[in-house]
């Protein structure tokens, strides 16, 4: 029985008819994929114009016809009651709701119909299956955060147990929890990891210290699923020896849908199906293929709720490469709040001091993970978990580093913890500033 599909018809989202219209969009051909993106636009826009009153206030200066005169929408202009943002005919109790993470500082809550989360599911089980991963049959080792209420953590556990999967906890780190891990695999037939990137680079970590490959304990094992935190090289190489399976990239958010997804060619797809992206500059003007800018990102099947032309916070490129039907995700540099503004008035990705560092502070193997804080816009922090505090030659290398790849003249302190401070949900934030760019 599949019970995973099951149990989402059973709350009523129509699985069977969204898997109907993903097989068709997905057999158009070049010709007919563009008119069914440049009509699902529209579509999308006039429903919302007729139907949503919060969206007829916010486009009111809009023209239809020209998609650019569309404002674009952030997360602070939808923090308002749920019930002021839906639709005509939509309430809270015939819709999909949920919150969004508050990884951006801005969290609220959202709502999708329930065709429109049924097509998400729909996408979402298509890309596993590009790995021959199926939620109805492929056993899950998930690495994610769990509520800590008694009511919250055992309905996770029990969405867990119909779909397959077995939750691992990212709230404990240590050798010891790998350990008790480690059995779990051994006798369970896993087919894929799936969860927070920091996490599983932890799990990763403890097995090259060990000098265990993951595959020859579990050889079940097909593929691991990394998605919500930054994904850098080394570390997926890291992942591929000992975990002995391909390593594939996963970005998304709750909001709208899968936004993409590492295809078998090592590609990172856009989902064209269901999302139309847009990388915009600072003026919201499209910017060309390999230039990077704001994601902002239509959701052409949601009509409880108007996502159209929504500024997710995220900035990343889309590759020379890309076409209308399959767009290709470069790189995700970062969140827009995670830009640094230097004393100079020069502005850096956050990434820019994690890349600078990571390969510093990491090439001994002392230090576990770290994180990045800008305190003011010359003085920032490292924190990191170590067995060893770091030398003071190893503190000058990286204080070096950082004026070489940046500016001189910055401040850079260092504290050592037992363990990182992580969100409610498990996610780690690698890079946070706390200067208002605009100071």
């Amino acid at each position: 029985m599949n019970v995973f599909d099951f149990s989402l018809r059973l709350n009523g989202f129509p699985l069977k008819k969204a898997k109907t219209e993903l097989h068709r969009i997905l057999q158009k051909d070049d010709a007919d994929f563009e008119s069914y993106v440049k009509l699902q636009k529209s579509t999308i826009v006039r429903y919302h114009l007729e139907h949503n009153a919060y969206y007829r206030s916010f486009a009111h200066k809009s023209n239809i016809d020209n998609w650019y005169s569309l404002p674009v929408m952030t997360k602070r202009d939808l923090q308002l009651p749920l019930n002021e943002r839906l639709s005509t005919g939509y309430n809270a109790k015939n819709v999909y709701v949920n919150k969004t993470s508050g990884s951006s500082g801005d969290p609220f809550i959202f709502a999708k119909d329930k065709f429109c989360h049924a097509m998400t599911w729909s996408i979402i089980q298509n890309r596993f299956g590009w790995y021959d991963l199926d939620f109805n049959t492929s056993k899950q080792a998930r690495f994610y955060g769990i509520p800590l209420d008694k009511k919250g953590y055992y309905k996770e556990r029990f969405k867990d147990f119909l779909s397959k999967r077995f939750r691992f906890s990212v709230f404990d780190l240590s050798d010891t929890a790998f350990e008790q891990h480690l059995k779990k695999f051994k006798n369970t037939p896993f087919s894929y990891i799936n969860g927070y990137t920091s996490s599983i680079v932890q799990f990763a970590k403890f097995l090259e210290r060990k000098q265990i490959y993951l595959k020859t304990i579990c050889p079940t094992l097909k593929a691991c699923v990394v998605t919500s935190e930054m994904l850098f090289e080394d570390d997926k190489n890291l992942m591929t020896d000992y975990f002995g399976v391909p390593v594939i990239n996963e970005y998304g958010a709750s909001e709208l849908d899968l936004i993409a997804f590492q295809n078998t060619n090592n590609d990172w797809q856009v989902n064209s199906e269901t999302l139309f992206v847009e990388v915009l500059d600072d003026n919201n003007q499209p910017l060309a293929l390999g230039e990077p800018g704001r994601l902002v990102i239509t959701s052409l099947y949601n009509k409880a709720h108007p996502f159209i032309r929504y500024d997710i916070g995220d900035i990343g490129t889309l590759s020379t490469n890309s076409t209308l039907r399959l767009p290709v995700l470069e790189n995700l540099v970062g969140r827009t709040n995670d830009i640094a503004v230097l004393p100079s008035g020069k502005k850096a990705a956050g990434l820019t001091f994690y890349y600078i560092t990571k390969s510093i502070i990491e090439d001994d193997s002392l230090v576990k993970e770290f994180v990045i804080e800008q305190l003011e816009k010359q003085l920032f922090k490292i924190i990191y978990v170590s067995t060893e505090a770091l030398s003071e030659e190893k503190k000058s290398t990286v204080i070096q580093e950082m004026e070489r790849y940046l500016e001189k003249g910055l401040t850079i302190s260092f504290e050592r913890q037992d363990h990182l401070q992580r969100s409610k949900s498990g996610k780690l934030k690698q890079f946070t500033s706390y200067v208002n760019s605009a100071s």
